[in-house]
């Protein structure tokens, strides 16, 4: 699995009007729908009013590569226009926990 947190910044709220954007208007849940999406969800971070976190993750590479050819890839883009937004992306594959960590996990 890869998992890419993508940090989107504006000034005045635009960045948590973005994520707004993408949730009200469909183009999140059709995300979510797509083959090989894992997860695809927005967070704000408390120290930070003007940066929303995306967490979005893929089974493969392969999946990201359509992801970017859909035409929701349209819609984003166009929505980062419009609310001039920076990014900053952070990428991760995914590793077996070792069982060493399990004691510190409380489910």
């Amino acid at each position: 699995m890869i998992t890419v947190n993508i940090y989107y910044t504006g000034t005045n709220g635009s960045a948590r009007k973005f994520a707004e954007d993408m949730e009200k208007s469909g183009t999140a849940q059709k995300i979510r729908s797509e083959k090989g999406n894992v997860r695809y969800e927005y967070f704000f971070p408390m120290n930070d009013p003007e940066t929303v976190l995306l967490i979005d993750a893929w089974d493969n590479q392969e999946a990201i590569d359509i992801h970017h050819e859909s035409p929701m890839m349209k819609n984003i883009i166009e929505l980062r226009e419009k609310y001039d937004l920076h990014m900053r992306v952070e990428r991760y594959t995914s590793d077996i926990m070792p069982e060493s960590d399990e004691g510190f996990i409380r489910a």
